[in-house]
């Protein structure tokens, strides 16, 4: 078969090697026929463009052309050629071609034709074949590479941190349990309750919320790391913001204080999205198409005012503004959509939980710019966070994104113990099952801070795509965890 021989789609475009006889495997998208030639459209995924191949009967077999419908996977070999119509510079003449996976055009469920969203979700084994999915799928690669190429320039490293775990990051209980008792006949103690001394790992068990403890632990001997992996929420969500496995970015820094962490969080967010610029071109103007003609179909008043890449490049090449939660107060209470009762969740006083439309309000209508929040009251906040000299406040930091609201929560780490315990007896979580973390500022303690990215967010961001369940492979909700 001399698969070792296959040229792929985007370096023929990219070198149009005319004259050159080359071998083209893929998917065909489209056949169209007349009586003396066939054209088909072949995609490999390499890139958004299809290739053209002109297939003659007369050097083509009838019996192959007709199994090369939407959907078959075939290889062609032919000489690269000059092309008559427009579109692109060259097109492949084909001397050979071999089917390698036949496509029934009455059963393969993608035709060229558009189908919604929600279709393509039901058949998500299928939808990275749609010119769509293939952009989203090449961009999220993007942004995952330039992850790692920031973090690994500036000399961080990169930690893997437990995926089950018996330690819940946020204290927010909303976890997926591992167990390998019996499901419906689990061993119980004298008092009734599971005996978990049974398990596997001799106690409860979950899959993990955040690796920042684990992270914490890490940066106290390599003072800059980060990790980049699978997170779960068996949150009951069904939200087009909300997924139960997602992947996160978590860095953690030894000698970094608040604002340390602000500026790091501002230059990351601008490298990757610069990153995807300069290397997704292609499928960025793609997608913001896409993303257009879905704006197009909302009121004009709920339209928004720049273009998916002008979107991009507005969060690159402009400072994020920086405040305090008490002053975003002031301006949500004041504000128009207060006032008149437009938001779900009335501002009323100090205290309030911001929710999703407070935070888009901040950034899209009043300061028209990316938002860092600071200085969060203590009661709404995680215990790790560190407490701020006026004891009501502590050193939070979140950032605030045009169409998404937050994509970054991140904060100074408590790192004195007093006021660390202090907080966790405050907040009810057990010392003696947190004894390895309070170790960390017990032996060698030192001020750090970190920060957590929502990846899908981001590539939710980036590739202007409205439902997060579109941005990642197989999304995993409520009653539903297909393929």
């Amino acid at each position: 078969m001399a698969f070792n021989k296959r040229v792929k789609i985007k370096a023929v475009l990219d070198q149009s090697p005319i004259g050159q006889e080359i071998t083209l495997m893929g998917w065909v998208r489209t056949k169209r026929s007349n009586k003396n030639v066939s054209f088909i459209a072949l995609n490999d995924g390499s890139t958004i463009t299809n290739y053209q191949v002109v297939a003659d009967p007369n050097v083509i077999a009838e019996d192959i052309l007709k199994k090369c419908s939407t959907g078959a996977c075939i290889k062609i070999t032919g000489t690269v050629v000059e092309s008559l119509g427009s579109g692109q510079s060259s097109e492949l003449n084909a001397k050979t071609i071999e089917v390698l996976g036949e496509a029934d055009p009455e059963k393969y469920p993608l035709q060229p034709k558009k189908h919604s969203l929600e279709f393509l979700r039901e058949i998500a084994h299928l939808r990275m074949r749609t010119n769509t999915f293939g952009a989203v799928f090449r961009v999220r690669h993007a942004l995952a590479f330039a992850v790692h190429k920031y973090f690994n320039d500036r000399g961080f490293f990169y930690i893997h941190t437990p995926i089950i775990t018996a330690s819940d990051a946020e204290g927010a209980g909303e976890m997926f349990h591992v167990t390998t008792l019996p499901i419906g006949n689990p061993p119980r103690t004298e008092d009734g309750k599971v005996d978990y001394k049974q398990d596997f790992f001799e106690r409860e068990a979950n899959l993990t919320v955040s690796g920042q403890l684990e992270g914490e632990l890490a940066a106290m001997a390599l003072s800059e790391i980060y990790t980049f992996g699978p997170t779960f929420r068996a949150e009951n969500s069904n939200t087009t913001r909300h997924l139960a496995e997602f992947w996160m970015i978590e860095p953690e820094m030894a000698f970094y204080d608040a604002e340390d962490n602000q500026n790091l969080a501002e230059d990351f967010l601008k490298y990757i999205i610069q990153y995807a610029l300069e290397n997704c071109e292609e499928d960025l103007k793609f997608l913001a198409q896409r993303a257009q003609e879905e704006e197009n179909t909302k009121p004009a008043d709920q339209r928004a005012e720049l273009g998916l890449i002008e979107k991009l490049k507005f969060v690159v090449e402009n400072d994020f503004v920086r405040l305090s939660y008490t002053e975003a107060i002031d301006i949500l209470r004041n504000s128009n959509p207060n006032k008149k009762k437009k938001f779900q969740y009335l501002i009323e006083s100090w205290g309030a939980d911001l929710q999703s439309e407070h935070e888009r309000y901040l950034v899209e209508k009043h300061f028209k710019k990316p938002v860092i929040l600071t200085d969060y009251p203590k009661d709404i906040k995680a215990f790790y966070m560190r407490q701020n000299e006026d004891g009501k406040t502590v050193a939070a930091m979140d950032i605030l994104f045009p169409g998404i609201g937050e994509i970054v929560g991140g904060s100074q780490r408590e790192e004195r113990l007093d006021k660390l315990t202090q907080r966790m007896q405050e907040m009810n979580i057990p010392e003696e099952e947190l004894w390895w973390y309070l170790d960390t500022r017990r032996f060698g303690a030192t001020p750090h801070a970190g920060f957590g990215l929502g990846f899908e967010r981001m590539v939710l961001f980036v590739t202007g795509m409205s439902n997060i369940r579109d941005v990642i492979a197989f999304p995993r909700t409520p009653g539903n965890a297909e393929f």
